[in-house]
């Protein structure tokens, strides 16, 4: 199967997975949950989710395993997008090829639905029996307690919350009217390890996790999703340089006009593609060494350093 082929069946499964997800929201007022289903129906790659069960697979598991990580990964990941897309924020008005959910449903239930989708994730996660997944014996009870672990760990101030409030403090001044100083290379890194590599990272890792991967496996996975996310976020500032609204699914352009740090404003362009290009194959050197070339790791690798090429 061809790695476009591959994506678009995990994508599949994954949507309707998603579906059995918002189908069991009787209890919750049709209000907030038409808004929660309006942004996590809108598309999108889905690249977290099918990275979760990409590395369930690459360590012998079953993707059932990993279902119900890779839906909580993305609720996660549409409610960050929600937020990030608030005036507050970001302010944009466009997301996944759609207006964003403020714009349509106002910024008060923009925030409750993104709050909503951040503890449904956990609801779920946490099911005694996940339903319309797989029911859950002992070892696969310790798993999902370590993976919560690792995805709220990768979620909150430690990762993506802490990464956002970098990224607001170096454009949005203090009630004195001060930024904060300027990043530098390490400080972008570290911002965007957090903002963006670490719901990425923890993806990958909570798939190994599931599909009973061994520890030295779970590592390797870890280190080499590490690159990969760094690496999705250098591609990604270079497509808001690049990339035109309609490509994105999202405004273009943005980042450079709100003055925020990049990685084509610290490099420039050339040289931040030759970046993510050393990140894929540091990530390649990782899962090589651990017998885990012939995964499909790597070809998603490999599709998000090409990505907008």
């Amino acid at each position: 199967m061809s790695l476009g082929a591959y994506l678009e069946a995990r994508r599949a499964e994954i949507d309707a997975a998603l579906a059995t997800v918002l189908s069991s929201t009787a209890d919750i007022p049709p209000v907030v949950a038409d808004a929660m289903r309006y942004s996590l129906t809108a598309g999108g790659k889905r690249l977290r989710p099918v990275l979760c069960l990409a590395s369930a697979e690459a360590v012998g598991g079953e993707r059932v395993a990993a279902m119900p990580a890779a839906c909580a990964i993305e609720l996660i990941h549409t409610y960050s997008l929600i937020h990030d897309d608030l005036p507050a924020m970001d302010n944009d008005t466009m997301r996944r090829g759609r207006p964003t959910l403020h714009v349509v449903a106002g910024e008060g239930m923009a925030i409750l639905a993104g709050d909503g989708l951040l503890t449904e994730a956990f609801a779920l996660l946490s099911r005694p029996v996940a339903s319309g997944f797989s029911r859950k014996d002992d070892a696969d009870a310790a798993r999902t307690l370590r993976v919560i672990h690792v995805i709220a760990t990768a979620a909150g101030p430690a990762g993506m919350v802490g990464g956002q409030a970098i990224d607001l403090a170096c454009v949005t001044p203090d009630p004195s009217g001060r930024l904060a100083p300027a990043l530098d290379a390490d400080g972008l890194r570290d911002m965007h390890a957090r903002k963006t590599g670490a719901l990425i990272r923890a993806a990958a890792v909570a798939g190994a996790i599931m599909g009973g991967g061994r520890d030295a496996a779970v590592a390797a996975i870890d280190a080499a999703a590490t690159e990969l996310g760094l690496a999705f976020q250098i591609v990604d500032d270079v497509l808001d340089v690049e990339g035109a609204s309609a490509d994105l699914g999202k405004t273009s352009g943005k980042d450079a006009a709100a003055g925020k740090p990049t990685y084509p404003s610290l490099y420039g362009i050339a040289r931040s593609r030759a970046m993510a290009a050393e990140c894929l194959a540091r990530a390649d050197a990782t899962l090589a060494a651990a017998g885990l070339a012939d995964s499909r790791l790597l070809e998603i690798g490999r599709w998000i350093v090409t990505r907008g090429n």
